[in-house]
């Protein structure tokens, strides 16, 4: 990955508006396949030169694809894989862990039987971040009859699929110069952790195919010379599916973790892997969020060159600090959110540049890229919120470079 002296490098988390037209059709996939197959490569051209204009560095393709049928950053990998479905729920099931926030809900039982949990800020949220493993129509306090299972070998099976994602990246880069493209890939363990394994002897060797199976993607992308960003929130929001771990405890199922994504990156470029994880994109407390100085170490044994995560929330903005006492390994480079999509409030440059610096100062300004905390497309309230804040993002990448370099 390109890093820079002169200023700061800008990108985001992945997910970004639509054209209206276009996402009117992906709302009902089934009834316009073929005309969203056509215009596919027109909106993906549509939002490179949109960031662009922003300034954006390192671009994508808007994450268009995993919004089929109301789709989230995950459930596009279902089309994609097999050795999944759904079953009938035993009589004596017990889910494998907790659900979303758990650790919250337990100290605010009122917002989230309120069902406010549900809801994003400032306007219309598009469907997504879903209980993984929930059966359809599953809802709040609804214990669904089916659950989904892993019943047979997991395989990967889009290589149609992600060539189309690939080939209308590549087209909307031409004669992009300066632009660098990632494609958004779903993680190891956001597919396959939360599911009941019915097939695999015991649970490694079920995640460990779950690896197998997206590696598949990951290569498809870093043979096309793009850049795949690993999506894995888990690797933080697992905190809250197991309540009642001790922070050794978590800190050793990281270990796991880490084997198992690791797996699934073994023997491709590391300086085209960006690993990408959050606290959960969804409005709520976030008051039991697992604190950064707890896992950072071990989000660095990912064979990652580039590691994503949240920075501006006001859960975590003030954890570039961690800094002070863990030394980011050589060659590294981290992209600490400097914007956010827990509010509509377009962030002042001065503020994303002060954000840029108090990591640059820490770890070198050649070592830091600017992004977002997670994708904001779906959880800002309207798209011209979204380019404002990339764009606000840019400024102060450029405000900070000069200060870093004394001007």
């Amino acid at each position: 990955m390109r890093r820079s002296t002169d200023y700061f490098l800008s990108s985001h988390g992945g997910n970004l508006p639509r054209p209206a037209a276009f996402d009117a059709k992906l709302a009902k996939y089934d009834d316009h396949k073929e005309e969203i197959a056509a215009e596919l490569p027109g909106a993906v051209q549509w939002v490179v030169d949109k960031q662009i204009a922003c300034g954006v560095d390192i671009v994508n393709d808007g994450e268009y694809v995993k919004a089929a049928n109301g789709g989230s950053y995950g459930s596009y990998m279902a089309g994609r894989v097999t050795g999944y479905s759904m079953v009938d729920r035993p009589a004596d099931f017990k889910p494998k862990r907790a659900g979303v926030g758990e650790r919250d809900r337990r100290d605010f039982p009122g917002f989230y039987a309120s069902g406010l949990w549900l809801a994003g800020s400032g306007g219309p949220v598009r469907p997504g971040f879903s209980t993984p493993g929930a059966a359809p129509g599953a809802g709040p306090g609804v214990t669904p009859t089916k659950i989904r299972a892993c019943t047979g070998p997991v395989s990967y099976h889009g290589y149609d699929a992600i060539k189309k994602d690939i080939d209308a990246l590549k087209v909307a880069l031409q004669g992009k110069d300066g632009a660098d493209g990632f494609i958004a890939a779903l993680g190891p363990l956001s597919l396959g952790a939360s599911v009941t394994n019915l097939h695999y002897k015991d649970e490694r060797d079920y995640m460990m195919a779950v690896a197998d199976t997206v590696r598949e993607e990951y290569k498809a992308i870093t043979d096309a010379g793009l850049i795949v960003q690993v999506d894995e929130p888990e690797f933080a929001t697992s905190w809250m599916f197991y309540p009642d771990y001790t922070v050794d405890q978590y800190r050793k199922y990281l270990d796991f973790c880490v084997e198992i994504i690791n797996h699934a990156l073994r023997g491709l470029p590391q300086d085209q892997i960006r690993f990408h994880m959050c606290w959960g994109s969804g409005h709520r407390p976030h008051v039991h969020d697992i604190e950064f100085r707890h896992i950072a170490d071990k989000l660095f044994q990912i064979n990652a060159e580039a590691y994503s995560f949240e920075a501006s929330n006001p859960r975590h903005a003030h954890e570039y600090v961690v800094f002070d006492d863990i030394k980011l390994p050589d060659g590294k480079i981290i992209v600490p959110g400097v914007i956010g999509h827990y509010t509509d409030l377009v962030e002042h440059p001065e503020l994303v540049a002060e954000r840029l610096m108090n990591f640059a100062k820490r770890v070198g300004m050649e070592n830091v890229h600017a992004g977002t905390d997670c994708g904001i497309g779906s959880r800002v309230g309207h798209e011209e919120i979204v380019w404002a804040k990339l764009k606000a993002m840019s400024e102060g990448c450029r405000i900070a470079g000069k200060r870093m370099k004394g001007n």
